[in-house]
């Protein structure tokens, strides 16, 4: 029997649904990046994602600016995986690879917008070129990504913006990081605005805790062991935990959802956010 406390679904282990079958979706940011010294085998949100939404019966593009994290991501899916290589910080890849991914899959149904970058602690150590580096990555390519991906979604199609708790709890000190994440919200909300006469759907999931290698790599150097943080549910979050609340939102099961964000950090910003 499956544990209540470790759910099937937080370790990726639960059995395929369809809950996606047929669909085709546009996964950006689906390598996992690599940070110095860091264990091998962690995978991040959008290896997760990826390897998810196949399993629940969609054809895949993964799409990242690492093609080895990305085709490493599609050697976990059989079948239906695409590989995809663009910057987004290069306005003019984002129109393509849209229009790639558009024209790979024989149309689109649904995009995940996985992409986000850190940058230096503290708002002295940010430099002008850090602001727009970060705002360019994290935010301009959400805004490009899905302005293009209006014009070719299917109607009823859903995009999902990955935001961050750090959008509204700047616990992790890297001010251009946190604001990017609070501007993501911004566009998902007017994306979804501009979609729902075509029942285009945006909604954006804001991750707390989650065990990744950018997770990691986010925590302050003189930060308290992680691992020794105390949360509500007992245990940090999984890429898996992310991941399925990202289907939910693509599926049809969240067609009457848009314009809204789902918070996936066990309690932290509700129950532990003034202590």
């Amino acid at each position: 029997m499956t544990s209540l406390i470790e759910p099937a679904e937080a370790s990726g282990q639960a059995a395929a649904r369809d809950r996606l079958a047929g669909r085709r979706i546009l996964v950006v940011g689906a390598g996992t990046a690599r940070y110095d010294g860091q264990a091998e085998g962690k995978i991040g949100n959008g290896r997760a994602i990826a390897t998810l939404v196949a399993r629940e019966g969609a054809t895949v593009a993964c799409a990242d600016r690492d093609r080895d994290a990305a085709e490493a991501t599609a050697d976990l899916i059989p079948s239906n995986a695409h590989v995809l290589e663009a910057d987004v910080a290069d306005p003019d890849a984002c129109r393509r690879l849209v229009a790639d991914a558009a024209e790979a899959l024989g149309g689109l149904d649904g995009i995940v917008l996985n992409v986000g970058i850190l940058g230096p602690f503290g708002l002295a150590e940010t430099s002008p070129e850090d602001w727009d580096r970060l705002f360019h990555v994290n935010v301009r390519s959400h805004a490009l990504l899905s302005t293009h991906g209006l014009g070719v979604l299917e109607e009823g199609s859903s995009i999902v913006f990955m935001s961050s708790m750090s959008a509204f709890l700047p616990g992790i000190g890297i001010p251009a990081y946190d604001m990017a994440k609070a501007a993501v919200m911004g566009v998902m909300r007017h994306v979804a605005m501009e979609g729902a006469p075509r029942k285009i759907r945006a909604n954006a999931v804001l991750p707390g805790v989650i065990d990744t290698p950018l997770g990691a790599a986010s925590a302050p150097p003189d930060a308290r062991d992680r691992g020794r943080i105390p949360l509500p549910l007992g245990r940090r979050g999984t890429p898996w935990d992310v991941a399925y609340t990202t289907l939910f939102l693509l599926s049809g099961e969240a067609s009457y959802i848009t314009g809204q964000g789902i918070v996936v950090d066990g309690g932290v910003t509700t129950l532990f956010a003034g202590a």
